[in-house]
């Protein structure tokens, strides 16, 4: 009899664990730029960049640091749920708020905005694998010029 309760209780335990990997969020990792594979336009690409993304309550939370093309630390952060409401956004040169939703099992969009008006939207796929985090951008970058980026990081 115990060798059965044991035996079961292994059983509920790998079960809950493969469904807890299961459904967690794809986006979640730490990623670095891929400066070579990504394209800026009308650029200039920055050096190099890591972008953090941690699991919470219904949504992500975002930390990117790096360093742009002049040499200047990048630092921006933000945590919105998968809502799509407006959630506050700090150090980003052409946003105030970031909204988010979930496209499927592994893509999300973001929207940003900048006192109410969409500046960038921004759709980021992660591989079948999972290895492979690629985020196409489109908008205005901060002097108002029309951007379409890709940008392509690798999971660590």
């Amino acid at each position: 009899m115990r060798t059965i309760t044991i035996s079961t209780t292994l059983v509920v335990m790998t079960l809950a664990l493969s469904l807890a990997a299961w459904g967690a969020d794809r986006q979640v990792g730490t990623w670095i730029l891929n400066v070579a594979k990504s394209k800026y336009n009308p650029g200039p690409a920055p050096k190099s960049g890591t972008l953090k993304i941690e699991a919470q309550e219904n949504g992500l939370k975002f930390t990117i640091d790096g360093i742009d093309a002049e040499d200047k630390p990048i630092h921006f952060e933000f945590a919105p749920k998968y809502d799509g409401k407006d959630y506050p956004a700090t150090g980003l040169p052409t946003a105030d708020t970031i909204a988010l939703k979930r496209v499927d099992a592994n893509t999300i969009e973001a929207v940003a905005k900048k006192a109410g008006k969409v500046v960038t939207t921004t759709r980021s796929t992660v591989s079948k694998d999972g290895k492979t985090r690629t985020t196409t951008q489109t908008g205005k970058n901060a002097m108002g010029l029309d951007l379409n980026n890709t940008m392509v990081y690798e999971k660590q």
